[in-house]
């Protein structure tokens, strides 16, 4: 924090912010105990304000156009939400005008939650694998493993920068051959909003065997593409694991199909948005020259309305045979198997069962889509399943067609109203550092041995109107907690506007009224002595 101190808008303000003694000079009279400050008498002129207090004590508004709020730099004031992004969010309360969403805060913290969780469950695991510490076991062991060797999931923290990442250990794993190594080096340098990023990998015997271990970016609060759109059943723990192997299952799974088509079917727009990000991460790994491998619904995540990849690169290591002149021959077989996996994957979710896409259930299957679904969902979908020619994840951009835009569009709205609340979130930083400059100001125990400095001077004024904006009563005496009226009141004191406060001790026995622009100019003055007494050798 003191590091950037010279660039902080807390201890740097431009001159032409901070209102000259010139300016701002005052001459104080005591009237029946009360004590008044005026402006010198070139500075004694009626200026408009945002109200007057007229001797009817009534508050008489003054059009904004003729208020001079004399910002030292406008760009620092949140103006409001522009009006496209007013039209676009769904009506909330007060309280939204001044912090962020309830949806969006709450989303943020369970994934800050997720991410400095502390488990007790986790002391069984080693302090310490080669640069990453605590450990914590993010998954329990599957009882049918999808991947071809036995793994685990863990949360670590990179020792150096203090990062979390997820760490994939292949169990009781060997590597045949370093020439892999290749494989993982492009792996990556493969960067896309829709793969999981693979960060490196590394052998270890800390858990008491041979094991791999291959770090990936840790995306918190994610669930996987089977546990949010498909509904638990016996029949997908029975033995029955893998729905996608093609082999023949008994009648009990065709009730499954039945079950599917009665009940709740998801919207077209919501299947084609896991298309185009399906195929969008797919296209990136094809054009880099590898393959999916692992185009399972258990090791597809979802955060948020992101989905990503993940789990690549096992298939990768854990197949790879050193007896291989190039093992990227065999590429292009992968990915038409890819494409193969992805037309069953948006069969099942359009048929919300994982056994419609078993070989004697793929008829009824398709079926049930061109009743209920659009013919480009069902053509996208024959055109993965077919074998008859060679496919290519190019080739389902024009019968997405139309649709990528429609994504495109709520993508563009949604980085509308993040953008808002990034303005709005700019503007609580900024009465942020006002609350900074108060709060080091008031109350002060001494400063540069004089025990009195913060209740002397122009400081006292600065401690009155720090109990103007937060400990002001009702006339019953009831606390009035009104947070438009301390927001309100920092933007003034930031403008410096001529406009007229009066402040009371706490004893009411002394009365000051003075202007929000002498009261910046009094905590400018008393906060560049603290930096005067701070950074002095």
């Amino acid at each position: 924090f003191l590091g950037h101190r010279a660039m902080d808008p807390i201890f740097f303000s431009p001159p032409n912010g901070v209102p000259s003694e010139s300016k701002l000079a005052t001459y104080m009279e005591n009237v029946g105990g009360t004590t008044y400050f005026y402006p010198t008498a070139a500075n004694h002129q009626l200026t408009p304000s945002s109200t007057v207090n007229t001797t009817e004590n009534t508050f008489v508004h003054v059009a904004s156009s003729q208020i001079n709020l004399s910002y030292s730099h406008p760009g620092h004031v949140y103006p409001g939400p522009a009006s496209h992004v007013v039209n676009m969010q769904a009506k909330a309360q007060l309280s939204m005008a001044y912090f962020l969403q309830d949806e969006l805060r709450n989303d943020i913290l369970s994934r800050n939650e997720i991410v400095n969780s502390i488990e007790t469950e986790c002391q069984d695991l080693p302090l310490e694998v080669e640069n990453y510490h605590s450990l914590c076991q993010l998954e329990s062991l599957p009882v049918h493993p999808k991947l071809p060797v036995q793994s685990s999931t863990y949360k670590a923290t990179h020792n150096l920068t203090g990062v979390k990442y997820c760490l994939r250990r292949l169990h009781g794993f060997r590597l045949q051959s370093t020439k892999c190594m290749q494989i993982v080096d492009m792996w990556k340098k493969l960067q896309h909003t829709n793969v999981v990023q693979l960060r490196e990998v590394f052998t270890t015997k800390t858990f008491g065997d041979n094991s791999l271990v291959i770090v990936y970016d840790y995306h918190p609060g994610s669930q996987t593409l089977l546990s949010k759109y498909f509904i638990p059943s016996a029949e997908s723990t029975n033995g029955y694991s893998d729905p996608f192997s093609g082999e023949v299952r008994p009648f009990s799974h065709k009730s499954t199909l039945h079950r599917a088509a009665t009940s709740t079917l998801l919207a077209e727009n919501e299947i084609w948005s896991v298309i185009i990000q399906l195929s969008a991460g797919l296209r990136a790994i094809h054009q880099a020259g590898l393959a999916c491998r692992t185009l399972d619904p258990t090791k597809i995540i979802i955060t948020g309305k992101r989905i990503r990849f993940s789990c690549v690169a096992i298939s990768d290591l854990a197949t790879y045979d050193p007896s291989q002149t190039n093992p990227l021959t065999v590429v292009n077989h992968h990915q038409q198997d890819d494409l193969t996996a992805l037309g069953k994957l948006i069969l099942a979710l359009a048929c919300r069962s994982l056994q419609s896409v078993q070989r004697d259930q793929i008829q009824n299957s398709i079926e049930l889509i061109s009743r209920h679904y659009s013919s480009d969902l069902r053509n996208i979908i024959l055109y993965l399943l077919s074998s008859s020619n060679r496919r290519s994840v190019t080739e389902i951009m024009p019968m997405i067609g139309a649709r990528f835009y429609v994504q495109l569009d709520a993508l563009q709205s949604q980085c509308d109203i993040q953008e808002d609340e990034l303005a709005r979130e700019m503007e609580n930083g900024r009465l942020y550092r006002l609350l900074v400059k108060l709060g080091t100001v008031n109350e002060r125990p001494e400063l540069n041995l004089d025990v009195t400095w913060s209740e002397t001077g122009d400081r006292y004024m600065l401690k009155l109107f720090r109990d103007y904006l937060f400990h002001t009563v009702t006339e019953d005496g009831r606390p009035w907690l009104n947070q438009s009226h301390i927001v309100q009141c920092l933007n003034k004191l930031d403008a410096g506007t001529v406009e007229k406060v009066q402040l009371m001790s706490r004893d009411e026995q002394s009365v000051l009224v003075v202007t929000y622009a002498e009261l910046k100019h009094c905590l400018e003055q008393a906060f560049s002595e603290l930096v005067a007494a701070a950074t002095a050798v």
